[in-house]
């Protein structure tokens, strides 16, 4: 019988795995090794100036901190709104799970102009804002709000699931032991639930830094300001400066894949603190 399994399920193995690396090289390798080899096509110095420039490095430290602070403040809510749908019932339940899927179907540009059109200063609620002196689009603020409506059905289909198989039992004895709700959900619900909200958080974080369609519209593009980094590459693309766009671009995947490998890392981390309790 042993024989019989080896000889089906081996045979097939090679050719699978040899499909998967070629259609990974051919999808996503390919691609980023030609952005690095053509960012270092005029050199180190034609490189280094193009990703260093003063209009680039505000765009860096607009993309990468709007974007980790839009995926921290969905991490919150996120959570707060998966328990809500998953733990109670109450009138409209499933009309407010269809909507958080609502970014995932809303063309980007469509959001981008709803957006806009609701946070300007003439907009529904960008008017009563500006009654205050505040102004929400056009500004970072814009972009961060953004931000957070793109990626927040990341963080709760990911944690919703979990949320669904963990056992209520064990909150309920949690309790009968006299522990306290911020006790029981430290040391009972936080382990199970660390991992899904990690990978939630990856989610989100990697769309937003990489969101263009729903931000354009409503950040305003002041330079220095409130010029996002993928509006350089789609701006140097214009000017027919490849390296500088690629640059940018490589710049981008260096800091993305090292932040999603320390996310990563951390994920596997609590994953195997988790099963040891």
């Amino acid at each position: 019988m042993a024989l019989f399994l080896r000889r089906r399920v081996l045979p097939g193995f090679a050719p699978t795995l040899g499909f998967t690396l070629f259609y990974l090289s051919l999808i996503v390798l390919v691609p980023l090794i030609a952005v690095f080899l053509k960012s270092s096509g005029h050199g180190f110095d034609a490189f280094w100036a193009a990703a260093t420039a003063p209009r680039v490095m505000a765009s860096y430290k607009l993309s990468f901190g709007a974007s980790l602070l839009a995926a921290l403040i969905n991490l919150f809510f996120g959570l707060i709104l998966a328990w809500c749908i998953v733990r109670y019932e109450f009138p409209g339940k499933k009309l407010v799970d269809a909507l958080i899927d609502l970014p995932f179907a809303l063309p980007t540009a469509v959001a981008g102009i709803a957006l806009t059109a609701l946070y300007a200063p003439n907009g529904w609620v960008g008017s009563l804002f500006a009654k205050y002196d505040i102004k929400i689009a056009f500004t970072p603020l814009g972009i961060l709000l953004a931000l957070i409506f793109i990626g927040l059905p990341f963080i709760v289909r990911t944690v919703q699931p979990v949320l669904e198989d963990m056992e209520t039992e064990l909150e309920e004895a949690a309790a009968s032991l006299g522990a306290q709700r911020w006790t029981t959900f430290r040391y009972v619900v936080l382990p199970t639930l660390l991992p899904a909200l990690l990978t939630g958080f990856a989610l989100a974080f990697a769309r937003a830094v990489g969101e263009y369609g729903s931000v354009i519209f409503i950040a305003g593009n002041i330079p220095m300001v409130s010029e996002i980094t993928p509006l350089m590459i789609i701006a140097k693309l214009e000017q027919y400066d490849y390296v500088g766009a690629t640059a940018i671009a490589a710049v981008m995947l260096i800091v993305s894949f090292v932040l999603l490998l320390a996310i990563n890392g951390l994920q596997a981390w609590s994953s195997r603190r988790g099963g040891k309790r």
